[in-house]
């Protein structure tokens, strides 16, 4: 009960570690079952990091542990009415017919919650599957011998009241059914629908998201940044095997006479990456810029130093707006001065080796985000060969489809032979994997 309970604390947003779910069993055995608001409230401790944490863990909790009144759908009239109130005739009648003539709520409530751990009603994950989960849910709990029964009632010489009776109540026993597997399905279908939704989200053009979902994605984006900052900040040194550190291979012996049985091999410091970004904020590729800039700055504890460069159709540098101030507002500040005018991407590199071509050396990184669509102005492939050579790596980001690569005014098959890499990068997956691919080449 209580993992399905944490998987469903889970689903609904709640980060639980594996340390975290051992103290809620420990602390569950402290305090017993017998009072749900003592329990709550000693989970709640356990579990919620923040105020929204715990707020979201109890309406989960309360959502977990409710629980609607199993009936047999007749009313205390109608039951009355039958025969005083009287016990129906069972005798012969399978047990949920039984339970169903009898208005037995208790072994109702008992049987479908039996039936439901029977069949895994806590692995839905879709809507469509509510009706299936149901139908299962009555299976188990005797809808086959139930019908029978009925038809039993129906044939030569029996009760067709009672088969009447019997049928309207399988008809609301139908409906309680469904009814708890909705429940369930509020419960442990948070994490597949958000999965579901974040999949496509991942995938769509950022020049074509909705801004319903701008908040949804810069959640994502955060999320990613933080995944790949996790994978590549351990690893800061790499053996060098073949060259014996002889001076601690010693030391670490000495304990057995000097007798070499634990080698240890040189290891050379890994540099973490300089990065320079140049960012195109002209109307066509904005979003883009916004979603990359967000992307290496979440990357920050990473990555040694970033310097960041908006232009349209001039270049300038927004290192010291996107350091002090919030990354949203600090993007919102970057579009204002320079954002959505008309690309220049001759002048803009012009600007950019006035300003930071000296910078540029074996240790640096320099990321392009563009369309290269200068709009016929002089593209100037000499600078960017000049960086080509200088730098470690000029990756070019193209937020176009390549099958309108070189058309009309695109210079980017001009640009490529002076980069290492020319990719197209328009959604938040392409995103996601060229910065993985940067990050694991400079290990």
């Amino acid at each position: 009960m209580l993992l399905d309970l944490l998987r469903a604390a889970r689903g609904a947003g709640v980060a639980i570690s594996v340390a975290e779910s051992l103290d809620a069993f420990r602390a569950a055995e402290v305090v017993g079952y017998s009072d749900r608001e003592v329990l709550r409230d000693t989970l709640s401790l356990s579990l919620g990091k923040t105020i929204e944490d715990k707020r979201t863990f109890e309406a989960c909790f309360d959502l977990f542990f409710q629980r609607e009144m199993v009936t047999s759908g007749e009313t205390e009239g109608e039951a009355q009415q039958r025969g005083a109130g009287q016990p129906a005739d069972t005798d012969g009648m399978s047990p949920l017919a039984s339970m169903l003539l009898d208005n037995d709520q208790a072994g109702l409530a008992a049987s479908m919650e039996s039936a439901a751990a029977a069949i895994g009603a806590s692995n839905i994950a879709l809507f469509t599957q509510t009706n299936m989960f149901a139908w299962r849910i009555l299976e188990q709990m005797g809808l086959p011998e139930l019908d029978r029964d009925i038809a039993h009632l129906r044939g030569e010489g029996a009760d067709e009241a009672a088969a009447q009776r019997l049928e309207a109540m399988r008809a609301a026993i139908g409906a309680q059914a469904r009814a708890y597997m909705e429940r369930q399905l509020t419960l442990f279908s948070a994490a597949t629908t958000r999965d579901i939704r974040e999949g496509a989200l991942r995938n769509v053009r950022l020049s074509q998201l909705d801004r319903r979902d701008m908040d949804r994605m810069r959640t994502l984006v955060r999320d990613m940044a933080k995944q790949i900052a996790t994978r590549y900040s351990r690893k800061r040194y790499e053996d060098r095997k073949g060259q014996l550190n002889i001076r601690r291979t010693m030391r670490k012996n000495m304990s057995f006479d000097g007798i070499p049985f634990n080698m240890i091999w040189k290891r050379q410091r890994i540099d973490r990456p300089s990065i320079m970004v140049l960012c195109d904020v002209s109307g066509s590729v904005a979003a883009v810029s916004r979603f990359l800039l967000m992307f290496l700055y979440s990357l920050a504890d990473v990555l040694a130093g970033i310097r960041s460069f908006a232009y349209s159709n001039h270049l300038i540098e927004v290192s010291d707006i996107l350091a002090r101030r919030e990354i949203d507002d600090a993007i919102e500040e970057v579009m204002k001065v320079v954002g959505f005018g008309s690309s220049d991407y001759g002048r803009c590199l012009v600007d950019f080796s006035e300003v930071a071509m000296r910078s540029v050396n074996r240790h640096t990184t320099v990321i392009i985000l563009g369309d290269a669509r200068g709009n016929r102005n002089e593209p100037r492939i000499d600078i960017l060969k000049q960086i080509f050579e200088r730098a470690n790596r000029v990756i070019w980001l193209n937020p176009e489809p390549q099958s309108l690569w070189g058309t009309g005014d695109s210079d980017i098959l001009r640009y490529e032979p002076f980069c290492h890499q020319v990719t197209s990068c328009g959604t938040l997956v392409q995103l996601e994997r060229v910065i993985s691919e940067m990050m694991a080449q400079s290990q």
